[in-house]
């Protein structure tokens, strides 16, 4: 084991260091820690370099044992500016790999660390972030990290599918399989960040050269890859390919894009009100509440409206990344009951859900069901009578705010300011929302007489 180095040997003086760190620029980017020969000891991200880098030289920080053996020995830093931070996340990643820094060991405490995972042996190549890349699933795939933590790299993913289309989903895709004619599209190709391979909306070849240029984009520079696309648009379109073209001048721009994006975050949906202030923050609690390891990106919620058992409509709302997409909302008339909560759940869950019990489609990461453990009896009794079943079914009762989870004894409690709780009473709320409205319209037809 290193021994503590006294100050007075330290190869530049802390204030010196202290000094140096005060004149970086609070941006996003990389800071490299380097010894007196140039060599790299080190490889940081930050959201402001300034703060960060500086964090490290103040007479109270506390860095751990191994990285405060580190600190005498800094003879030097260098910074890579970023334009965002989960870009920062990318270079950092690239600069581990190339340099493999001394104290940038991966294995201190036997934490698992996220790999960004491209299944370049399937036909249709799939993007995953996991923590097992050994896994059998992932046999010959290309594995790029392992990343220092875990929400840039999902920040990244997320964003650069809105470029570069690719899939997430755990489909297997045979290309010309007679399923893939009607097979139903997840969400992700409504809003434009998945060309569905799953229904043969795009073929083969398309596919693999975007997920290429992906692959590209994340292992180079940006300005390289900028460059390496204009290129390729200027070939497509002097060989008179002009719907190539097209394709690569849309990627162009929205690479130049990525960084203009407003505060709240995503343009397919500017026009909806934003449920939460912070929705990438939230699904991230909420995928730690419920205790899940996959992403919870696509949520959509339950819940059935009437008046004294007349006029009883169910209603579907679904959120994605947090946010209403309402191109997916939908209403139901009920038709086999009327003073029944239950039997209507059974109805709607049945109506809204026949594909992908079927599977000739995808669920939604989580259904959410509004009420307590009986109406997410009633919505499991319905999903027990199709041949596939959903990743995750979950109720909330509005008494006292409880998560039921499917195939689980103990409910879940959060606290009134759990960002995850937050949001699915946001959800929760829209869909009652969504049902009332349609309730008093059925009523107002009934009760001035007009035709339904």
């Amino acid at each position: 084991m290193d021994e503590a180095i006294p100050a007075s040997e330290w190869a530049i003086p802390r204030a010196e260091l202290a000094a140096l760190a005060r004149g970086l620029r609070d941006e996003p980017g990389v800071y490299l820690m380097k010894d007196v020969s140039g060599g790299v000891l080190y490889v940081g991200k930050a959201n402001a370099l300034r703060s960060r880098v500086g964090s490290y030289f103040t007479p109270s920080s506390d860095l751990g044992p191994h990285k405060q053996r580190m600190l005498p020995l800094i003879a030097a830093i260098d910074t890579v500016p970023c334009a965002s931070g989960w870009e920062a996340c990318l270079v950092e990643a690239r600069l581990i790999k190339d340099t493999r820094p001394r104290f940038n060991t991966m294995s201190l405490d036997d934490k698992t660390y996220p790999y960004l995972v491209i299944t370049t042996r399937e036909e249709y190549p799939g993007v995953y972030i996991t923590r097992t890349p050994q896994d059998a699933q992932f046999k010959g795939a290309k594995v790029l990290g392992p990343f220092t933590s875990s929400g840039p790299l999902k920040e990244a993913v997320h964003l650069l599918q809105s470029v570069f289309k690719f899939r997430t989903c755990d489909l297997r895709i045979k290309e010309g399989h007679p399923a893939n004619k009607r097979f139903r599209p997840c969400l992700l190709h409504a809003i434009d960040r998945c060309t569905a391979p799953c229904a043969e909306r795009i073929d083969r070849e398309t596919y693999r050269g975007d997920v290429d240029r992906f692959v590209r984009f994340v292992t180079s520079k940006r300005s390289a890859m900028r460059r390496e696309l204009a290129a390729d648009m200027e070939a497509a379109s002097a060989a008179k390919e002009y719907e190539r073209a097209a394709a690569l001048r849309d990627q162009l721009k929205a690479i130049e894009r990525l960084d203009e994006r407003d505060s709240g975050g995503g343009q397919w949906q500017p026009e909806v009100t934003v449920f939460a202030t912070d929705p990438a923050a939230s699904m991230r609690s909420l995928q730690r509440a419920l205790d899940v390891d996959r992403d919870i990106r696509c949520i959509e919620a339950i819940d059935i409206a009437h008046l004294q058992g007349k006029e009883t409509v169910g209603s579907k709302v679904c959120f994605i990344d947090g946010r209403p997409f309402k191109d997916a909302y939908r209403r139901f008339r009920i038709r086999t009951a009327d003073n029944d909560d239950y039997a209507a759940i059974r109805e709607v869950v049945s109506r809204r859900y026949r594909d992908a019990g079927a599977g000739e489609g995808l669920y939604p990461d989580l259904i959410l069901i509004d009420g307590g453990r009986g109406q997410l009896s009633s919505a499991t009794e319905a999903f027990a009578q199709l041949a596939h079943q959903p990743p995750l079914v979950a109720s909330l009762a509005k008494k006292e705010e409880e998560i039921f989870l499917q195939g689980r004894d103990e409910s879940i409690r959060l606290g009134r300011d759990n960002p995850g709780l937050r949001l699915l009473q946001a959800i929760r709320d829209e869909a009652h929302r969504f049902a009332q409205h349609y309730h008093h319209v059925l009523r107002r037809k009934q009760v001035l007489g007009e035709d339904r």
